[in-house]
């Protein structure tokens, strides 16, 4: 059996085609000189920022700063409470608690620029998605609490134009800009992501070091692409052309769990994810995932999710093992 060298690339291609950002609600805001915007924790959310005109200080819960400028990105993949203020001691106030008007499907608008001000100070645009990473669940617990992308700098070569397109949507009021702008967020916050996978996720993750070994990673690939295969230890050794005994030691000691424990967490994952699309019923999803009965799918589903699957197609929030 022989493998091509780029292997490792082609997992963490792999991995990220299973990452969605499902829009659940976004928002135009322009602001006065001084504002206070604060959001509400949204666990298995993740929180995107952008902002066009102005500055703003981002304070997160464990009162870190970050300074924003425009033209840059924020995404927290943890969907923390943190929030946007003009200076360090404006007092906040809860987004939710602040009239929207509605700009089109799933996007309102927030104006709290005074009457006496032509022009607004600050312009932004946010928006709280459902962060579901698909077979990279386990990634959301490592990422860092906020994700900044300077979207006028060199590390990001790809997001200036998207940067830019944005800008131009969030300022002219166009027919449709506000869709416009959501799908442009998701496109934008996957592209944070895509970067802090590809840099070795600030070296946090045993996942991400196993997506780079030149054995593991051949394992994880067979795995990733067909889920539902009759995995054993031997099999998954095999893909990796090493002994049964070398390759769970490896294994264990890399990702930091043993090879069928994590088939079978990758396998809710992917449930979850499933279960959320009405139009795919249980049993297919338990067939799908390579069990012979819906109930010793759905046994192994609420021992790693904490739940039946019936209360995840119900729209229970999803929980991560």
């Amino acid at each position: 059996m022989s493998h091509a060298p780029s292997q490792p690339t082609d997992l963490i291609s792999e991995l990220l085609t299973g990452m969605r950002l499902h829009g659940v609600q976004y928002r135009r805001i322009q602001t006065g000189p001084t504002f206070g915007l604060g959001f509400s924790p949204k666990p298995g959310h993740a929180y995107f920022h952008y902002l066009a005109v102005g500055t703003a200080i981002l304070r997160g819960a464990d009162g870190s700063q970050h300074r924003l400028s425009a033209g840059d990105v924020v995404l927290l993949p943890r969907g923390e409470e943190h929030a946007l203020l003009s200076g360090d001691e404006h007092p906040v106030q809860c987004l939710e608690t602040i009239d929207a008007a509605p700009l089109g499907d799933a996007v309102s608008g927030i104006d709290t620029c005074p009457s006496t001000h032509a022009v607004p100070s600050a312009v932004l645009f946010h928006g709280c998605m459902v962060f579901d990473l698909g077979g990279m669940q386990g990634l959301s617990k490592v990422m860092p609490a906020v994700m900044l992308a300077d979207g006028n700098g060199t590390q990001f070569p790809g997001l200036l134009p998207m940067v830019d397109a944005m800008k131009r949507e969030v300022c002219s009021g166009r027919i449709g800009y506000a869709g416009i702008l959501s799908r442009l967020a998701d496109a934008v916050a996957a592209m944070i992501v895509r970067d802090w996978v590809e840099r070795g996720c600030d070296g946090a993750s045993g996942l991400v070091m196993a997506m780079r070994d030149p054995r593991l990673s051949l394992s994880l690939l067979a795995l990733h692409r067909d889920p539902g295969r009759d995995w054993t230890v031997e099999a998954l050794a095999a893909e990796s052309n090493i002994s049964r005994s070398v390759f769970a030691d490896r294994f264990q000691t890399v990702i930091g769990t043993a090879p069928l424990r994590y088939v079978t967490e990758l396998r809710m994952q992917l449930a979850s994810q499933w279960l959320t699309h009405p139009s795919l019923p249980i049993e297919v999803v338990a067939e799908r995932l390579g069990y012979a009965s819906q109930a010793a799918f759905s046994r192994a589903y609420k021992r790693v999710i904490g739940h039946s699957p019936g209360a995840t197609r119900r729209g229970r929030p999803l929980a991560s093992p």
